[in-house]
């Protein structure tokens, strides 16, 4: 090569590189902050950009689903975002309101190995993580584990108990679980046997509202016992050391559901479904459910058995069915026995 041609093919470079980041897309995901961004960017985001360079993924990260949809809803006009993960239950809303596209086999075909119940056609995304509700405790003020939700009601634990009430959907799946073992009438009746056997364990109730979250009060000593997620508790409990345990209450537990959801109008509509596509595929599904101990939506995600005793995989015949999407839509009327029924006996 002489030397006139070496510099024109160095001075090309710039103009290269300049046209490979122009054909760069750039898909913004919106969902949880904090530890789950980290461990999803690590298990998920990184991977994908990486057998993907033409695609970029900027992870936005919000404290809730009502401020995801906040922001949807503003944004509706021109949309910023292009995925979105949020609960289920807010995303019947999203969906309601004409927010995102219909997810299925067309146009994310890896939808094809899901779990039937991470489906539903009220839903216009599907099912990405299963969670489940567990009781925690604090393993060096509380020596022999709890096994019943009644240890939230005993009186030794009195001024002890954490549990993030209503609105907050942990409370809320309490109440499903207490309604369901007291022979309550679920939907129909608004749940009214959940909220009054919460009587006794409300003057237990330290907060309602523990902060920053449930799971740092109990590792400190603040509290001693609650209920949280098991996801997150489980990250807690290694964390801490064991200090913080965590155990599927005899009387059954309720999944949580986290959707994937792709924006309507989103800019990068083509590059946002290729990413959902990976995040919902076998690869994705193991690596996420083995860093965060989420359950699996896809089923043949070929998670590792020490994992998959730590989610609920081994343990789906104590999961009590719920119909989130009817739950949606008596949620005010429990709040507003919530409110008369149980805060007024807090301590």
């Amino acid at each position: 090569m002489n030397r006139r041609s070496l510099l024109c093919g160095v001075a090309a470079l710039p103009f290269l590189a300049a046209s490979a980041m122009a054909q760069q897309a750039t898909v913004t995901l919106v969902a949880y902050s904090g530890i789950f961004q980290d461990r999803y960017t690590a298990a998920v985001v990184e991977p994908f950009m990486k057998a993907n360079p033409d695609i970029k993924i900027v992870y936005a990260g919000a404290p809730n689903s009502a401020q995801m949809l906040g922001a949807a809803r503003a944004q509706k006009a021109s949309p910023q975002a292009d995925v979105v993960i949020m609960d289920i239950a807010v995303s019947k809303a999203a969906t309601d309101e004409g927010l995102f596209e219909k997810i299925d086999e067309k146009n994310v075909p890896n939808v094809a190995d899901l779990y039937p119940n991470a489906r539903s056609p009220d839903i216009a995304g599907v099912a990405v993580t299963f969670d489940n509700l567990v009781m925690i405790y604090n393993s060096e003020a509380i020596k022999k584990a709890p096994t019943s939700l009644a240890a939230l009601a005993d009186p030794a634990n009195k001024g002890q108990v954490a549990i993030p009430g209503f609105p907050d959907i942990q409370g809320l799946s309490l109440v499903m679980i207490l309604d369901k073992v007291n022979g309550g009438g679920g939907v129909a009746s608004k749940f009214e046997k959940g909220v009054d056997a919460m009587a006794p364990i409300a003057p237990n109730v330290q907060t309602w509202d523990p902060k920053p979250d449930v799971y740092t009060p109990i590792i400190n000593g603040q509290a001693t016992i609650g209920i949280g997620w098991n996801a997150r508790s489980q990250v807690n409990s290694d964390a801490s050391g064991g200090k913080l345990k965590a155990v599927i209450p005899s009387e059954g537990s309720v999944f949580q559901i986290n959707t994937i959801n792709l924006v309507k109008g989103a800019p990068q509509a083509a590059a946002a479904a290729k990413f959902v596509n990976y995040a919902l595929g076998p690869e994705a599904q193991k690596a996420f459910t083995e860093s965060m101990f989420y359950g699996p939506t896809n089923a043949k995600a070929p998670v590792s058995e020490a994992a998959a005793a730590r989610t609920a995989l081994r343990s789906i015949d104590r999961m009590i069915p719920v119909d989130w999407i009817a739950v949606a839509k008596v949620r005010d009327a429990v709040g507003e026995q919530w409110r008369r029924k149980v805060l007024p006996l807090s301590r």
